[in-house]
């Protein structure tokens, strides 16, 4: 079955380690693609998402300006943050979906942690629903972002963010 992700209702969050104290962070509020998901051939399963940079809210205008620009982002050359799915393998109660995540023209492999995809359920406009999350954490600097600066005992950003998704998806009522 194919789900398309309800961007109104799904999310991508960030955290990153700031002046080695305390976590930061931030989310993506435009979320789009499709997952194809069957419970009984997870295997099968695939995903395709694509997330608008500029859609990158931290509560603090001038954060979000650096953090778009060229030291990080870099929206205005790369303006979607891409992630196409390879593998998918039960583990436990969730899965782990292996694929390349496209950030600033770099694809590396990074590997999804998601919970238990939720039951599908019925809403009042008669699509049919399901959930889920998931999390990973990537290295910065694999992806060229590599601005940093020094403060005392340390660096004022670590270079691992961790990525959470809270995605809510939709198919047509059969």
């Amino acid at each position: 079955m194919t789900y398309q992700i309800d961007s109104k209702h799904s999310a991508v969050r960030f955290k990153v380690r700031h002046m080695m104290i305390a976590f930061v962070g931030g989310e993506f509020n435009s979320v789009s693609g499709s997952v194809e998901f069957d419970p009984a051939k997870p295997e099968a399963s695939k995903i395709d998402a694509s997330i608008d940079v500029n859609s990158l809210h931290t509560g603090d205008p001038q954060r979000d300006g650096h953090i778009k620009g060229a030291d990080f982002f870099d929206a205005a050359n790369f303006p979607a943050i891409t992630f196409r799915s390879s593998k998918v393998a039960a583990a436990g109660s969730g899965y782990k979906v292996t694929g390349g995540l496209t950030l600033r023209g770099v694809t590396k492999e990074v590997t999804l942690s998601v919970d238990a995809v939720s039951p599908e359920i019925t809403d009042p406009w008669s699509l049919q629903r399901r959930g889920l999350s998931a999390v990973t954490t990537i290295n910065r600097k694999d992806f060229g972002m590599s601005w940093n600066a020094d403060v005392s005992g340390g660096k004022m950003l670590s270079d691992d963010i961790e990525i959470t998704l809270d995605l809510e998806m939709t198919r047509a009522a059969s």
